[in-house]
């Protein structure tokens, strides 16, 4: 058609594959990652496992080779005559055009789906290849979203760090993931704009965060540029994307967060996901989201779910849609629209009739022009069998063992089959959750998306007999939480969550024995760090003199130059006297913006958010202790000092700078307190 691939570089720009042929998808497979595998021998590629469809985004396609013939195979008519609605002229009246173009962009939909993803993955398998796919689209995206990913080995979402980016790619990742039985669900992880070096991984926590409440349990980086200059600084770089290279003055302290990500990713792939409502997102094509609608009452979760999984793959067991995998809905939601394929509503009408609890308004035509006009006939019928007496009002109408409603909230939904929440939270409380379940134990994922501290007591829907941990993401730590209250409805914890805090509340009958009284302990006694600091620097475009401290102060203030506008480690040194408790822990009062801690020569642990604490226990001993803090700032501070001085003396070097002279610096350092917690446990 003329379509080129974008964004690319000149010499990696060429022309776009039909994505409604699988013909074509081998040859275009045939020519790229044929000439890989034909050219690189078989031992020499033991990395080479998997071929990336990125996100779509190159623009609709609406012809095929085979097009006409296979049009009228699956539809059962000819296409012929209604070509000229292509161009917007109505063919018989507006019914019958409206008709043909559903029916022709469902078409385009399920090939894309089956011939382009299904194709391509068919193709991949057979050469020892899996295949990686963001399961969703913009600008022309032509296809369905959850079909669409369904038909690949594994799918992906996407979120940047900043902006609204992934605020629906992410839940079409995981709902695909969910009734397509994909245990990991991956996103392009923290890709971003504006100013380069500008964030830190505490600045990618809440939407991170975020995202593993909405299903994402595998964690892909974006980006990493290898730096093949070793001696240009800060080096290659893009305008977009956060800089996860060995370049970044933060790039040593980088395992603290993918520590935290790896950790996560292990708990939110156990078991199988939790979620109550089904929201049936239509046959219509294309689509790239689905719609909330009625909307869901905070302390439940949804998945979208389509047409596919439900005729193919869906039963009803005690009440519940249940699916091959194991992934079961409560309530199934139908979309606000007023036809359906009779094909599927009478699927639909079974699964009531198994017990299966359906919320929505009857469809009552056909949208296809497939056995047109005895499917509108059939679609009424079922639905008028179906809804019975609220077929045009509002209520409830039994049907075999199931419900329909119509015209309902959900809340009054959930009060009618007495559904209590999963995690019963305050609608004002900004905490998001997730649910899996795996035998055992119940593993519920929390996060404060709030830069201030929350206190919360959510009622979990989990049986008596279980016991609560918190897991916490941040250090690996397990504890038992010994406050907690079994209530209507399930047990009720009171919890503690820092400024964007979030960590693991799991449930199992094997629980640890709690060493407190109190679910978040508070220290005994506190005592200040008073002794003088020792700070050493070490950058790789400038290293100050050292300088001691007595009081820890942000280094983006000084007056000395050379320290406001420092880039890299700053070794902070002190010593001190503990006093004999069962658990020590040193805080800081703020780190800017990464530290790792090291008593008596031995590591014991790092921080990167709050709080900015390291439980120092076991490394302490009688007498003085020595005290070594490693602190990483960012890019930032250099790039505008060197942007201050002559072209010629700027040792700065990197490709995309959207920084002056007069650019605003992030603070750098350690600032504030620093003091011993003791907790006599």
């Amino acid at each position: 058609t003329g379509v080129t691939n974008s964004p690319a570089t000149p010499e990696a720009t060429g022309l776009e594959v039909d994505k409604l042929s699988r013909r074509h998808t081998q040859r275009h497979f045939d020519a790229y990652i044929g000439e890989i595998l034909r050219r690189i021998p078989e031992k020499d590629r033991t990395t080479f496992k998997v071929v990336v469809q990125d996100s779509y985004e190159t623009g609709g396609q609406n012809f095929t080779d085979d097009m006409i013939a296979e049009f009228e195979s699956t539809y059962g008519y000819s296409m012929l005559p209604y070509l000229p609605a292509y161009y917007g002229y109505t063919v018989g009246n507006n019914d019958l055009s409206d008709r043909f173009l559903w029916d022709l962009r469902r078409f385009v939909a399920d090939r894309v789906a089956y011939e382009y993803v299904g194709g391509l993955k068919e193709i991949s398998n057979a050469h020892g290849l899996t295949t990686w796919l963001e399961c969703y689209g913009h600008w022309g995206f032509p296809g369905e979203f959850l079909q669409y990913g369904g038909q690949s080995d594994e799918i992906g979402g996407e979120f940047w760090s900043v902006g609204e980016l992934g605020d629906i790619e992410n839940r079409a990742a995981s709902s695909c993931g969910h009734i397509y039985g994909k245990r990991k669900i991956w996103a392009e992880s923290n890709t971003s704009g504006g100013p380069a070096y500008s964030r830190s991984p505490i600045d990618m926590k809440q939407r991170t965060d975020r995202f593993f409440t909405e299903g994402i349990n595998s964690t892909l980086l974006h980006l990493y540029i290898q730096q093949a200059d070793t001696a240009s600084y800060p080096g290659i770089n893009a305008w977009f994307g956060n800089e996860f290279d060995a370049h970044n003055t933060w790039f040593s302290h980088f395992d603290l967060f993918t520590s935290y990500l790896k950790r996560c990713n292990y708990m939110l792939q156990r078991g199988i996901n939790i979620a109550d409502v089904a929201y049936l997102i239509g046959e219509d094509a294309p689509k790239m989201t689905g719609l909330q609608h009625p909307a869901l009452p905070k302390g439940y979760q949804f998945d979208y779910i389509n047409a596919e999984v439900l005729m193919l793959g869906a039963n009803v067991a005690q009440g519940n849609i249940t699916l091959p995998h194991g992934t079961t809905y409560r309530v199934l939601v139908l979309p606000p629209t007023d036809n359906m394929r009779p094909e599927l509503l009478t699927k639909i009408k079974r699964m009531v009739n198994d017990g299966a609890t359906i919320l929505g308004t009857p469809p009552i035509y056909s949208p296809s022009m497939k056995n047109y006009p005895e499917a509108d006939k059939e679609v009424e019928t079922l639905s008028r069998e179906l809804w019975g007496e609220c077929f045009d009002k509002r209520g409830v109408n039994s049907y075999g063992k199931g419900r329909v409603f119509n015209g309902y909230t959900l809340e009054e939904v959930f009060a009618e089959i007495e559904l209590v929440p999963d995690c019963a939270i305050a609608p004002s409380e900004p905490l998001l959750y997730n649910h899996r379940s795996t035998m055992g134990a119940e593993i519920f994922f929390l996060s404060n998306q709030s830069s201030k501290p929350i206190d919360v007591a959510p009622t979990f829907r989990v049986e008596s007999g279980l016991y609560p941990e918190f897991w916490d993401a941040l250090d690996g730590s397990i504890r038992a939480l010994p406050e907690y209250e079994v209530v209507e409805g399930g047990i009720k914890l009171p919890l503690h969550f820092e400024s964007l805090g979030s960590g693991f509340v799991v449930f199992r009958t094997n629980a640890l024995k709690p060493t407190s009284t109190a679910n978040n302990p508070v220290a005994t006694a506190t005592e200040e760090l008073t002794a003088p600091w020792s700070v050493t620097f070490d950058g790789k475009l400038s290293s100050p003199e050292g300088v001691k401290l007595n009081k820890l102060t942000d280094f983006s203030k000084s007056a000395d130059k050379e320290l406001r506008y420092f880039s890299g480690t700053m070794n902070y040194t002190t010593t001190f006297t503990a006093e004999p408790a069962s658990r020590t822990v040193l805080d800081f009062e703020r780190v800017e913006c990464m530290a790792k801690v090291y008593v008596n020569d031995e590591y014991a642990g790092g921080v990167w958010c709050e709080p900015y604490q390291v439980d120092i226990s076991k490394h302490l001993k009688e007498g003085e202790n020595k005290l070594r803090v490693e602190v990483v700032n960012k890019w930032v501070n250099r790039i505008v000092g060197d942007m201050q001085l002559p072209a010629e003396e700027r040792k700065i070097s990197l490709t995309a700078n959207p920084y002056n002279a007069s650019s605003a610096i992030p603070a750098s350092g350690l600032i504030g307190k620093a003091e011993l917690l003791y907790f006599n446990e």
